[in-house]
């Protein structure tokens, strides 16, 4: 394996996390910004107020993006598992 192949590999890898890692994210974001609007609009400064909703809304965005990710990583896996005797 020379450096070209490695680095290849290192990039495929981090943009796989990216990307998987993306949906769930983005979700956390909206959701915080929606909680931070509403603790401005209303003056309601509680921490729980803003975590909960955040985590629930994480944890469903998982749930529903968790087949594609699933098949996201095995593909990979599967594509780096093949590529091994090239490697060698």
């Amino acid at each position: 394996m020379d450096v070209d192949q490695a680095v290849e590999l290192g990039r495929a890898a981090v943009m796989l996390t990216l990307m998987v890692g993306a949906p769930v994210m983005v979700i956390a974001v909206f959701v915080g910004l929606l909680i931070s609007i509403m603790q401005a609009v209303t003056q309601l400064q509680d921490q729980t107020l803003s975590f909960v909703p955040k985590i629930v809304a994480m944890l469903l965005a998982m749930l529903y993006a968790l087949p594609w990710a699933i098949n996201q990583l095995v593909e990979y896996s599967t594509n780096l598992i093949m590529g091994i005797p090239g490697t060698l």
